[in-house]
């Protein structure tokens, strides 16, 4: 199946699900959002009951979701225009001379292969290579965020860590839950780059790759003493400004210890747009060197499908990436080769993990991959 055959496909799965909104740009690229539901700072609430007011909603109709970080609100008002909204409030706080983004929708992100979802399509079935054998002193953690762990799979359970895995339901679109493998080909990326690392999968997307901003800010909140966050997803927001409550979440995460967020740029083939979370790295939040925003090469140049940005930090493999994936129909020996930002992240991730011992810290690990990137790709550093 072609990128833009599986674009055309997860574009009509997320069209289906009454819980999504999308609003499209003038060069047609979407931005998805929950239905109903807007983010708003605290103090700019009042202002957000003035939206709902002047859209014939009233203070009946507002129910509180709850579940955000402090000095937040996330609310549901059934029937709202949710960009509409997001705009009247963020007018009224600029006024008043507040620069921060005052207000935004609730974002839908998907991860960022190519044509994600197992065997129907890319990725293709491979000769078994190598991971590398584990090292004597232990285990790195890094955080996955992503599907869950299909356990028939030559990733070696001992070198990972989850508490959940795909039980084979029909996602409803002919497709088996858990065949679509992403955890376990980005593991298996970071296995096969270093001994020291050890992934621990949590959950978060479904078979298309899909979650919302809110389950991602939840599931951040299990990082723990975990240094180093692996995000292999993420998507465009209202106005390109930044989502209001990932900003939140990631600021507390990555101000409140020694922990980096490596994030993939996402496979648009965009130049113009930021790319959340990645895109953060080009901000200018305080932490963004915590950030470590990640486009793909093919050995030669960087990706046409990777997106690009003056926000990227650096480029990494992802194209025609091999790694761990599952034993089912189709891939009698449970590898594959695979495309997309996706994959190159969790290549940079394992070489911080790498560098971390020696380094003392993430902040100072992450650093030191960067600087020690020497091989050019176009205008970005990268590694190989």
């Amino acid at each position: 199946m072609a990128p833009d055959e599986w674009r055309e496909r997860r574009a009509r799965r997320l069209a289906g699900l009454p819980w999504v909104r999308r609003e499209d740009r003038a060069d047609g690229t979407p931005v998805r959002f929950v239905a109903d539901e807007l983010v708003v700072l605290a103090e700019h609430f009042a202002t957000a009951r003035q939206a709902f007011a002047e859209q014939g909603l009233s203070d009946r109709d507002v129910i509180e979701e709850g579940d955000v970080p402090d000095g937040l609100r996330r609310v549901r008002v059934e029937g709202l225009d949710v960009a509409r909204a997001a705009r009247r409030v963020r007018v009224q706080a600029e006024a008043a001379g507040d620069t921060r983004v005052a207000a935004s929708p609730n974002h839908v992100f998907v991860s960022t292969p190519f044509a994600h979802a197992g065997a129907y399509g890319s990725p293709r079935p491979a000769p078994p290579g190598a991971l590398t054998r584990p090292g004597d002193t232990g285990g790195v953690r890094v955080l996955v965020l992503d599907t869950g762990v299909w356990l028939n799979s030559p990733l070696p359970k001992e070198r990972y860590v989850t508490d959940d895995f795909e039980p084979g339901d029909d996602d409803g679109d002919g497709v088996r839950q858990g065949d679509a493998g992403h955890a376990n080909f980005v593991a298996g990326v970071m296995l096969g780059r270093s001994q020291r690392v050890r992934p621990r999968v949590v959950r978060i997307v479904d078979t298309f790759g899909v979650c919302r901003e809110s389950d991602l800010v939840a599931a951040l909140r299990q990082a723990g003493d975990d240094p180093i966050v692996n995000l292999s997803l993420g998507g465009y927001s209202l106005d390109d400004r930044p989502p209001v409550l990932l900003t939140a979440a990631l600021g507390g995460l990555l101000t409140s210890g020694d922990r980096v967020v490596v994030a993939a740029a996402g496979n648009d083939g965009r130049h113009d747009r930021p790319f959340w979370p990645a895109a953060y790295a080009g901000t200018g939040v305080p932490w963004r060197r915590r950030v470590v925003a990640v486009a793909a090469h093919d050995g030669r140049r960087i990706c046409d499908w990777s997106n690009t940005g003056p926000w990227v930090t650096l480029a990494a493999p992802g194209a025609d990436v091999l790694s761990t994936y599952v034993h089912h129909e189709g891939f009698p020996d449970g590898w594959a080769r695979w495309s997309g930002t996706s994959f190159a992240a969790p290549f940079v991730a394992a070489a911080i993990a790498d560098a971390l011992p020696a380094a003392g810290s993430a902040g100072v690990a992450a650093q030191s991959v960067v600087a020690g990137a020497g091989l050019r790709y176009g205008r970005y550093a990268g590694v190989a």
